[in-house]
């Protein structure tokens, strides 16, 4: 019996001025604060929207709280101070060398920063060799910032994706395209409203603590993070295309998928409701077939989609995916094998693992096998033998399988 999958949706949000003492708290707090996860922030309660990006961010090292135990999540974000942000949160090469700018003195504290975050490619500067460090930087840099930065180009219509937003039509020319690259790759959370950007207000440290959240996201760096702020309801094209962003919500037998962290598993997944055009035309229809396989990411595994199969037999190559699933669940000798398989389907690696560490040898005949299959599961079990505990993916289709076009879709 399938189950349908739940759309996952991410938020953030905006707002206000910043002050020079704000500088170094926000990069190098006293380290009693830089330690202090959000939720103890004296400012930043267990239900403000921004409140697990801001946690996430702080456990990574990115940002870190002032040393009277607020964070001050309404506070502006300078161009230095964004800089330092960014350039301590992404990796990636260099592809330009930084200029000598003449508004930053070689031992202005973010001088290091602005270097590497304009040779990364994240920022640049204004004519005449000048980058303004202290301007307070507005939503849209930030996003065209996170876009130029990790080299996103729309793949739909500019103009129909930031149609999206009610105040579509104050995004400055430079940062249109940006945006919408940005958009599609699902960076942008707007709170409380998703549909209004506020491309002109300045961005606030709670802002800025999502969007680069999401700009991780999008590299498969970090786990998604439930919200309802993300901007994940793109336009759907008409007539007979889908235009890369769009969902396909999928279902998947068991409740549970457990796989090893380098196990590549083929799997097929169905469509748990009709994906429509923009005039209702149903151009997936439910019970469709999503054929693909989960793959090893850095950090995790995810589902990359390759082919769709209409109830009608006609089959498509499809360029989707989902998330990166990072959850994990330990599996040591006691394990109460009954409980942990319950429900679940494993992937070949997975089922020789528990029946190597646990000593269950009944797992072999575990219906649910996915990848390989049981065949070789006697050939894989002696490469955990000896090992007291193996740590296991779990990927849960309720919450972790929606599929997300990457390029645009046309159904014939």
């Amino acid at each position: 019996m399938y189950k349908q999958t739940t759309s996952l949706i991410l938020a953030l949000a905006l707002g206000s001025t910043a002050t020079i003492p704000l500088v170094e708290s926000f990069i190098n707090p006293a380290p009693v604060t830089a330690q202090t996860p959000a939720r103890q922030f004296n400012d930043v309660s267990d239900n403000h929207w921004a409140n697990q990006f801001i946690t996430a961010l702080v456990s990574r090292g990115v940002i870190a709280g002032f040393p009277d135990g607020t964070f001050k999540p309404e506070a502006p974000v300078t161009r230095a101070q964004f800089a330092a942000m960014v350039q301590k949160a992404m990796t990636k090469n260099n592809i330009r060398s930084a200029p000598r700018f003449q508004d930053v003195a070689s031992n202005y504290w973010a001088n290091d920063a602005i270097s590497r975050a304009y040779s990364m490619g994240f920022l640049s500067g204004y004519p005449g060799d000048v980058f303004r460090p202290e301007q307070n930087i507005p939503r849209e840099q930030v996003l065209v910032s996170l876009a130029n930065g990790l080299n996103y180009s729309a793949t739909n219509d500019v103009n129909t994706v930031v149609g999206f937003y009610n105040d579509n039509g104050s995004i400055s020319n430079f940062a249109r395209a940006p945006i919408a690259a940005a958009t599609e790759k699902k960076i942008v959370v707007n709170y409380p409203s998703p549909q209004q950007l506020n491309p002109q207000r300045n961005a606030t440290r709670a802002e800025v603590a999502a969007l680069i959240y999401q700009g991780l996201l999008s590299q498969g760096q970090v786990s998604q993070i439930n919200s309802p702020y993300i901007v994940t309801q793109l336009p759907v094209s008409n007539n007979n295309n889908l235009m890369a962003g769009t969902q396909i919500p999928v279902s998947y037998r068991a409740d549970k998928i457990l796989i090893t962290k380098q196990e590549t598993a083929p799997i097929t997944l169905k469509v748990s409701q009709n994906v429509v055009n923009s005039q209702g035309s149903v151009l997936i229809p439910r019970d469709s077939e999503v054929k693909g396989e989960l793959r090893p990411t850095e950090n995790g595994t995810r589902f990359i989609a390759q082919q769709l199969i209409l109830t009608n037999g006609r089959t498509y190559t499809i360029n989707a995916s989902s998330q990166v699933i990072t959850e994990t669940e330990s599996v040591a000798r006691g394990t109460d094998t009954g409980n942990l398989l319950k429900n679940a389907a494993l992937g070949t690696a997975a089922a020789a693992a528990i029946s190597a560490v646990t000593g269950d040898r009944a797992i072999a005949t575990e219906e649910l096998l996915i990848g390989t299959g049981g065949g070789i599961l006697a050939t894989l079990i002696p490469q955990f033998l000896g090992m007291n505990r193996v740590d296991l993916l779990v990927i849960r289709p309720e919450t972790d399988l929606n599929v997300t076009l990457n390029q645009p879709l046309v159904i014939n």
